[in-house]
């Protein structure tokens, strides 16, 4: 029979007892926010080594890196080629020309129209040619102290007259708020054929005469009242981010 002395020095032992796992979690608990976690870390990187990517997950990485290197230089050769045609386009035109960036350009009118970063201020004028690597973007239709709007050739409000040096025909280039504007003429018998150059006239005064416009891509020999021609411009009107003004 235990005695009230000996009950009394049993009484903490059994707390002990059932409170020892409360304590020891505590103490983790205290040691993982003490060492930010740091311990919880190494355990699972431990237990989950077997699971760590092997050879083939190695492979893949190495192919990803290479991928994103190889398209950086792609992006590169790119933009060296992009700025070398603007720095042929200024030593072709000299003091006549103005290089300007596409600072604007709205989704719903892709094909219509853009803004460039350079105005009155600069000299830019209504009516000035806009060009791009490859040949004649448009026009400038309205300009403010630094900046100008530009109406594209494939706006449907586009109208210039146009050369076709093969044949010696002039046609009329009309946007069709698409890529590729139509090209009409005047006579029936133009004979104008796939691949013909087109250009603005050598007589031009409202543009810079033998500016490249496009190639005739396909003609339609039964439009009325004269044959029509889709051209495939070769400025890149579509990515287009810099361009060149230049006045008659």
């Amino acid at each position: 029979m235990l005695t009230p002395g000996r009950r009394l020095r049993l009484a903490p032992r059994r707390l002990v007892a059932t409170a020892w796992p409360w304590l020891a979690l505590l103490a983790v608990f205290g040691a993982v926010r003490l060492s930010k976690g740091a311990a919880v870390n190494d355990a699972y990187a431990l237990l989950s080594r077997p699971f760590w990517p092997g050879t083939a997950q190695s492979e893949w990485l190495r192919s990803a890196q290479d991928l994103d290197r190889q398209t950086r230089l792609q992006q590169l050769e790119a933009d060296n080629r992009r700025l070398r045609g603007l720095l042929d386009l200024d030593r072709a035109a000299g003091a006549a020309a103005l290089s300007a960036p596409v600072i604007s350009r709205q989704a719903g009118g892709w094909w219509q129209q853009l803004v460039i970063g350079r105005g009155g201020l600069q000299g830019v004028r209504g009516g000035d040619a806009v060009l791009a690597p490859g040949g004649l973007l448009g026009r400038v239709a309205s300009v403010t102290p630094t900046t100008a709007t530009v109406v594209l050739l494939t706006d449907p409000s586009s109208r210039i007259g146009v050369w076709v040096g093969r044949v010696r025909h002039h046609g009329l280039l009309v946007g069709a708020g698409t890529s590729r504007p139509m090209l009409r003429f005047i006579e029936r018998d133009v004979g104008v054929r796939p691949g013909d150059v087109v250009t603005t006239s050598p007589a031009s005064t409202l543009l810079p005469p033998n500016l490249t416009i496009g190639v005739v891509q396909r003609v339609n020999e039964q439009a009325v009242p004269a044959p029509e021609a889709v051209v495939q411009l070769s400025a890149p009107v579509q990515a287009v981010d810099w361009v060149q003004v230049r006045r008659p």
